[in-house]
């Protein structure tokens, strides 16, 4: 059995690579998925199983401890990833889940800009400035190559300006923003990777033909953007059993009214079969709605372990 670690995986994987694997993936039929919780938010411990049939099986086993980086700089989301073969059982790889988890996750919300968002947007907005930004900011880019500038919104200035000087000496136009509402109405991709409680982006600042990803609410209590920007918006999930499981971006505003559980358009699936148009004209404000789940993990598994040596 391979340990995979996370240099391993960074010589492996690209954006543009894993974008397309993704996008095959989502060709194929659902794959079972099954969730586990322990612990609050401010100690959590996470187990998720996906099996694609007849190809792999995998678990992942995260922590998530949001603590971590004030006290000394560990990830607040930590993990390791087992993979299957999905005809005999056998276990075949170990995989540093952190290094997979940056990647599957940058990756779906980079997946949805590439048919949700505008054709040729030229400045993408980053709203939190943790371990996430800099993945949101590479991901979108790989696959909207017209995104020169980025801006960096933090609720503590000093993280942003740290993220924003980062993408400076990779060669990226970036700078950290004081004030949100600005931002967000001169964005033509707004990415929010936060653990708010509180909506953060309001849908009245969106410009007409914005996209919205919104990547970091995970529960039912936690949401990144307000009513007015889901009812603004066409709205789609990654995976809809994902989206509707416990996620307040989703249910919250369909708990208000705000919209209804239609309104929620359709999923990746939905969206790579052509099922569903994305985007119908240029002025439409489109919200995607990045709710992760254990069949993103062992798609990208898959695409690590097929790549090993």
């Amino acid at each position: 059995m391979r340990f995979v670690g996370a240099d391993e995986i960074r010589s492996l994987l690209s954006f543009p690579m894993l974008v397309a694997a993704l996008e095959a993936a989502h060709r194929r039929p659902k794959m079972e998925v099954q969730d586990g919780l322990l612990g609050g938010e401010q100690a959590q411990y996470f187990v998720r199983h996906a099996v694609d049939r007849g190809r792999y099986m995998a678990s992942k086993l995260i922590t998530s401890f949001p603590g971590n980086p004030g006290r000394g700089g560990l990830p607040a989301v930590q993990a390791v990833c087992v993979l299957f073969d999905g005809n005999d059982g056998r276990p075949l790889a170990v995989i540093d889940g952190t290094e997979l988890t940056y990647w599957r996750t940058a990756a779906d919300s980079a997946l949805g800009a590439s048919i949700l968002a505008p054709p040729a947007p030229g400045t993408l907005l980053v709203v939190g400035a943790g371990e996430m930004s800099m993945w949101l900011a590479h991901a979108h880019r790989a696959v909207r190559p017209s995104l020169r500038r980025v801006l960096v919104w933090n609720r503590t200035p000093e993280r942003a300006a740290r993220v924003a000087g980062q993408l400076r000496d990779e060669g990226v136009d970036a700078e950290a923003v004081d004030d949100l509402a600005v931002a967000t109405r001169a964005a033509d991709i707004v990415s929010t990777c936060t653990r708010s409680h509180e909506p953060l982006v309001h849908g009245a600042d969106l410009k007409p033909g914005a996209h919205l990803d919104l990547v970091g609410g995970y529960t039912p209590s936690t949401r990144e953007a307000d009513d007015e920007a889901a009812r603004r918006s066409r709205v789609f999930v990654d995976r809809r059993e994902s989206a509707f499981h416990g996620v307040g971006d989703i249910l919250q505003p369909i708990a208000s009214g705000a919209i209804r559980e239609a309104d929620v358009l359709g999923d990746l699936y939905d969206l790579v079969a052509g099922r569903l148009v994305g985007r119908q004209q240029a002025s439409d404000i489109t919200f995607f709605k990045n709710a992760g789940g254990g069949h993103l993990d062992l798609m990208t598994a898959e695409v690590i372990f097929g790549r090993l040596a």
